[in-house]
């Protein structure tokens, strides 16, 4: 009887040997998730004992600042060392006074985790948008927004987030020149040790509109692919990357971060700055209703999700799954 051996193609690898057991899978795991690496943000409202859900954003709230300290604690519990404050104002009006005004939502909400949480690393949304009575993100003149006339407001927010605590300023409202403008407004006021995250590469994307309900932020007319960018476009993306550094950011953001999986990773091979993804409220509700509607496992999904971004090469992940990740990850 003849016995027939097979023989395999010299490229033959057994990748499979690896991925034998989750031991061994935790043991060759190039791309680790972190809870350090975690960036959660918070949506902070005038009044006592507000803790109003988002509609849009399941699990996410509307706190008043008696309900900071504890969401401090709860995060510092977790490994979680930052939160991204956005603030709805107590009123609008065309220039967005609120945002700069030294006893402002955001102002009070620095303070109030400084002192419970001296440790946590404030970082405020620095735009004009949430405290416009016109809904956008700088100063309207004859119907469009005056780049120019928008740098001093936004320059004049940032320094009364220092003033008030913030440990980085973040401004998000893509006017041209602003970081140069922060930068120099900081520095003037004593402020030079006080770092700037720029959104540099933040898209004009679908993917906004429950922030927008959430932060109570929709643009009353038009919208704002004017100041934002296309998403269509790769390159100038770097180029918007490439001028916030050189105005003086210490760490820069590609918003929505799914989109853009591309962008993070040609910035993160560009760019040696710490690098951001902002892992946006439309992405987080699309995981939270596909998981409500028994589609995925929620679990499993943000995980890959987080991990995917992380992946792709960004250092710093702000994202709404930020607690429950961090809770499992842990696990």
């Amino acid at each position: 009887m003849t016995t027939h051996t097979r023989t395999l193609p010299a490229a033959f690898r057994r990748f499979r040997r690896l991925r034998r057991s989750r031991a061994l899978r935790d043991l060759v795991r190039e791309t680790r998730l972190s809870p350090q690496g975690f960036v959660y943000p918070l949506f902070v409202t005038h009044g006592d004992n507000v803790r109003r859900e988002i509609d849009s954003m399941p699990g996410q709230y509307q706190l008043s600042l008696d309900q900071l300290p504890a969401e401090a604690e709860e995060l510092r519990s977790l490994g979680i060392p930052a939160v991204l404050l956005f603030g709805l104002p107590a009123s609008k009006d065309d220039a967005g006074s609120e945002a700069y005004d030294d006893d402002g939502i955001v102002q009070r909400a620095i303070r109030t985790l400084k002192q419970a949480a001296p440790d946590l690393a404030v970082i405020t949304d620095v735009c004009l948008c949430e405290y416009t009575s016109h809904g956008h993100c700088g100063v309207v003149v004859d119907g469009e927004v005056d780049n120019d006339q928008t740098l001093p407001l936004l320059a004049r927010t940032a320094v009364s987030h220092a003033q008030a605590g913030a440990d980085i300023v973040a401004p998000s409202d893509m006017m041209d020149g602003r970081v140069a403008a922060i930068r120099q407004a900081l520095d003037e006021a004593g402020f030079a040790a006080t770092p700037i995250m720029s959104y540099a590469a933040k898209q004009a994307s679908a993917f906004y509109g429950p922030f927008r309900v959430a932060a109570e932020s929709a643009p009353q007319f038009g919208d704002r692919r004017g100041y934002q960018m296309d998403p269509a476009n790769a390159r100038e993306a770097m180029r918007e990357i490439e001028a916030d550094i050189e105005e003086g950011a210490d760490i820069v953001i590609v918003k929505p971060a799914l989109p853009n999986l591309d962008l993070i990773a040609r910035a993160r091979e560009r760019f040696d700055l710490p690098l951001a993804a902002y892992n946006v409220s439309g992405e987080y509700a699309m995981v939270k209703a596909a998981a409500a509607a028994g589609y995925l496992d929620e679990r499993l999904a943000t995980l890959e999700v987080l991990t995917a971004i992380r992946r792709a090469g960004a250092d710093i992940i702000i994202t709404y799954h930020a607690k429950e990740a961090a809770r499992w990850l842990g696990e």
